[in-house]
């Protein structure tokens, strides 16, 4: 009975002793060594508060396409045809412009022959002036015969050029690439003059514009780029230009910016806009920050590869950069990937060192 006491006794020892031993362990080791990380450097950048205004994705080539002369359609491009420049995209009858043409052409045939008579008749008169069997006055008339021909003539082709002219605007041609998005006549609709017949769009030359209030127009200037968010799509796009249309009732200015992606027209964009001048702050990748009950941190890690919890409160962003203020200086390294589960004072290892 004492052996078996003894041997309890020993036993107890034993696993009291593994017990001191694991608590004595750091959680670290317990579960295979120093946590890996990623860092980045803390930075002194430039940056400014912003603002998001509401803009729209539009297109640059927008057109509206309208019948030119008087007539009945008889070809209209469907909804959803892109075309390219010069494309005709609707056709109006033009039998009653041939008609006019071919009667032209025969007036103007007929007036070629007499004009080429009377070139000939002017001459024969002159020679016969010469041996004094003609009269000065028969040159005088027939001269100005000749020249009331050319003259007629000259009309007439203009008649005819302008004919040929109709002619051509019965074709309805693209201005630009584009895509056909609306239809608004139909083939065998009589049109007139001015009448709306497609509207036109380029969805390849896209820009954004938005509207912003007045205060903050001397923040901005044509060559900035700007952050846009675009349906949870988020990109730079450069500005293009920027236009004040404030006035006693709307205190607000426009932004236009040109963008390259393939959005859809009339799609909503958020556009971010700078609401004061620029100032330096120190900042840090906003993956840096560890958001926890006690507030929000960043880790730091030290000279001896442990990582020091240095809480901070935020201030302005830009992009994927957050200033911060608190224990922090400029190329400290900042832990940015595997610092959910950091402790402070915890040894770790850096990815890539």
């Amino acid at each position: 009975m004492r052996n078996g006491m003894t041997k309890g006794m020993a036993m107890n020892r034993t696993i009291l002793a593994l017990a001191a031993f694991v608590l004595a362990v750091p959680a670290w080791a317990q579960f295979g060594g120093a946590p890996t990380v990623e860092v980045a450097a803390a930075e002194q950048r430039e940056m400014a508060p912003t603002m998001q205004v509401a803009g729209t994705v539009l297109s640059r080539s927008d057109a509206s396409l309208s019948a030119e002369v008087e007539g009945r359609l008889v070809e209209v491009a469907d909804v959803g045809s892109r075309v390219a420049e010069g494309d005709v995209v609707a056709r109006i009858e033009d039998t009653t412009l041939q008609l006019r043409v071919a009667e032209l052409e025969a007036e103007i045939a007929r007036g070629e022959a007499r004009l080429e008579f009377l070139d000939a008749e002017l001459d024969r008169v002159q020679r016969l002036a010469e041996t004094n069997l003609a009269a000065a006055s028969q040159i005088d008339q027939t001269r100005s015969e000749r020249d009331m021909a050319q003259s007629d003539l000259a009309v007439a082709r203009a008649r005819l050029a302008q004919l040929q002219d109709q002619i051509e605007r019965t074709r309805v041609r693209a201005p630009f690439p584009g895509v056909v998005v609306e239809r608004v006549a139909r083939a065998g609709e009589r049109v007139g003059i001015g009448a709306r017949i497609l509207r036109l769009v380029d969805p390849d030359r896209l820009e954004v514009v938005a509207r912003a209030p007045l205060r903050y127009y001397r923040f901005v200037q044509p060559g900035d780029e700007l952050t846009l968010n675009a349906e949870g799509e988020v990109f730079d796009a450069p500005l293009r230009t920027v236009v004040s249309v404030g006035n006693e009732d709307l205190h607000v200015f426009e932004l236009r910016l040109d963008i390259e992606r393939p959005l859809p027209v009339g799609q909503t964009a958020r556009v971010t806009i700078p609401t004061a001048e620029l100032r330096e702050v120190l900042a840090v990748p906003r993956d840096a920050l560890v958001l926890r009950g006690s507030g929000t941190a960043v880790f730091v890690i030290e000279e001896d590869g442990t990582a020091r919890r240095a809480t901070v409160s935020t201030g302005i962003g830009q992009g994927d950069w957050i200033e911060v203020a608190g224990p922090v200086q400029a190329g400290d390294r900042i832990v940015v990937r595997g610092n959910e589960r950091l402790r402070d004072g915890q040894e770790v290892e850096i990815r890539g060192t």
